[in-house]
């Protein structure tokens, strides 16, 4: 049964600082600067718009809701990668206006927006809605699944992308690839794990698949919104945390109240996050414009792992001199929890047999994938990183 949390006592004034900073997306201070980047933004657009409209094209503009703050720059940067790209490929004639999470929706709720109509697009995780779907986790990643290049190519060369598509089908919805982080950390513990006893008991914030797996093993699981995480690790109501990896993580300051920081991610080894736009509104697009869409979502998705591929490791320097201690999962838990994640994939694939279609295809892929990466890919990686 579940350990009880402590009573938690009042924030800190660090506590407040990081939740303030994540929920605003790190704009507190910067009022004046950014309400006049916000002008000169809209003025370029009111601009752009005009000449699209001389020019006779189709003005349409569009709001973007994503789950992500704007201080997480690689993460919500996607999504204005994915403006940006679109208004330069139609003459400024389509436009979409990014929001970042809380600004129109809370961060779990954007593909229900989307699905309502209440906006056109959205930047989320397909798997943070498991409860509409459960396969809408294989868009993002499963336990033990895909690295970053793996997940890519099954999505978009190996025959995965269409079959999700059939599943957000079900919610009016399309989606894209808007970027992956890359294979993620084991996140952040107060103390050290040293066997898979060590687990049971411990109180994680972990989202997710991962998050069930944990369970099975004996973790008390607590799915936190983002700016409720460094605060609860603080005052001790959790033993442990993940996010993303080393350059978010130093965002949030997690290194500052927890010096272990484990690996890896087995549960996110390369997640891919979505735009998921409304069919309706997609439908209404003049064919240049969807075009336009798909192209910039390819740049986007691109852009956002390469920004986390050229940040995280000066972060991880910066990470360890702050102290912070790089460990590695015990073997015993490593293996205890692939086992509880096949058993999980099992479970769920004996109730729906769309997932167990979609569950078939992806072990082919990741057996194939596994083969190919794990012989030459590894002996160079082995080689050359040791």
């Amino acid at each position: 049964s579940a350990r009880r949390s402590p009573t938690l006592a009042p924030m800190s004034e660090s506590s407040v600082e990081h939740r303030r900073t994540f929920l605003t997306g790190g704009l507190v201070g910067a009022a004046a600067g950014l309400v006049g980047a916000a002008a000169t933004g809209v003025m370029r657009r009111q601009a752009g718009a005009r000449d699209a409209v001389a020019k006779g094209r189709k003005l349409v503009q569009w709001r973007l809701a994503s789950s992500f703050p704007s201080s997480l720059d690689a993460l919500y940067g996607s999504a204005e990668v994915l403006a940006d790209r679109v208004a330069a490929m139609t003459d400024g004639a389509f436009q979409i206006r990014c929001h970042q999470a809380w600004e129109l929706v809370p961060p779990l709720q954007v593909l229900d927006a989307v699905q309502k109509g209440s906006v056109e697009v959205g930047q989320t995780g397909g798997y943070y809605y498991v409860g509409k779907s459960p396969a809408l986790a294989f868009d993002t990643c499963v336990p033990f699944g895909l690295t970053a290049r793996e997940q890519n190519a099954w999505l978009s060369a190996g025959g995965g992308l269409e079959l999700l598509r059939e599943v957000y089908a079900d919610f009016g919805v399309l989606n894209f690839s808007c970027g992956c982080t890359g294979a993620q950390m084991g996140g952040w513990f107060r103390n050290r794990i040293g066997s898979l006893a060590d687990m049971k008991g411990l109180r994680m914030r972990i989202p997710g698949l991962g998050g069930e797996v944990m369970n099975r093993l004996g973790v008390t699981v607590q799915n936190l919104a983002g700016g409720d995480i460094f605060p609860a690790l603080e005052r001790g109501a959790i033993d442990a945390t993940e996010w993303v990896g080393p350059y978010d993580d130093e965002k949030l300051g997690f290194f500052r109240v927890a010096k272990h920081y484990y690996y890896p991610g087995w549960w996110e080894p390369g997640p891919t996050l979505s735009f998921v736009v409304s069919r309706a509104a997609w439908d209404a697009l003049p064919a240049d414009y969807r075009a336009a869409f798909a192209a910039a979502a390819e740049v986007a998705a691109a852009t956002m792992q390469r920004r986390y591929d050229a940040e995280n490791p000066p972060a991880l320097e910066r990470l360890l001199a702050h102290g912070v201690e790089l460990v590695p999962f015990p073997d015993d838990v490593l293996r205890a929890s692939r086992e509880a994640s096949e058993a999980l994939l099992d479970d769920e694939a004996g109730k729906d047999a769309r997932y167990r279609r979609i569950l078939e295809h992806w072990r082919a892929f990741r057996k194939r994938s596994f083969r190919w990466f794990g012989t030459n890919e590894l002996a160079y990686a082995r080689f050359v990183h040791a």
